[in-house]
């Protein structure tokens, strides 16, 4: 007696197909259906087990990543407050194939130029301005990859078939501290995001 088991990457458990062949026995001329009693029992206890085992489904989705510039525009060593900037970065992720998932996002930034969280510099040739990238206006929690006082971010998103497609974007905090004595020129620095799921 076959049974057959089919997984389907869709929104609903796996369907199950079942076959029964019954004993034809030819008596008297006729031809009757004689199905076999312990044919149907076994059949019966394949099908509740292979009812209870969930085959695993996996759904393919794709994820980017955008951001927008921290622009710290001029920044005056005479002045006694920190300079500070805004910028916004934006992960995206599509639900390409497959049935509901939830998908769990984390984000970390490179050191930049550094090669430290503990302060970030803007290069100028020879000559660095020192800033950092914080999730919150507080300017307490460094964005980072979790390493050295900084922290990572995350988001959840949970994709179906009727919502493919979310999105989120999150404000970046730059500040670079008051009094640094630099010299004039156009400072920058280049971090990385990197979003893993």
């Amino acid at each position: 007696m076959p049974i057959s088991v089919f997984a389907h990457c869709k929104s609903y458990p796996a369907g199950i197909v079942i076959a029964v062949f019954p004993n034809y026995v030819k008596s008297n001329g006729r031809v009757s259906v004689a199905v076999n009693r312990r044919r149907q029992a076994v059949s019966l206890l394949l099908a509740v087990v292979a009812s209870c085992v969930m085959l695993p489904c996996m759904a393919a989705v794709t994820c980017t990543v955008s951001a927008t510039a921290v622009a710290f525009g001029t920044y005056d060593p005479l002045i006694a407050s920190a300079t500070v900037s805004t910028g916004t970065v934006t992960a995206t992720c599509t639900l390409v194939s497959g049935g509901n998932t939830t998908v769990n996002l984390v984000s970390s930034y490179s050191t930049g130029t550094s090669g430290t969280y503990a302060a970030r510099t803007m290069k100028a040739g020879i000559n660095a301005l020192s800033y950092n990238l914080y999730f919150d206006s507080a300017f307490t929690q460094i964005r980072g990859d979790g390493t050295g006082g900084s922290q990572t971010g995350g988001a959840s998103f949970n994709l179906t078939n009727g919502s493919p497609t979310q999105s989120t974007t999150s404000t970046i905090y730059g500040r670079a501290p008051a009094s640094q004595d630099v010299a004039a020129g156009i400072y920058n620095d280049t971090i990385t995001v990197t979003i893993t799921y």
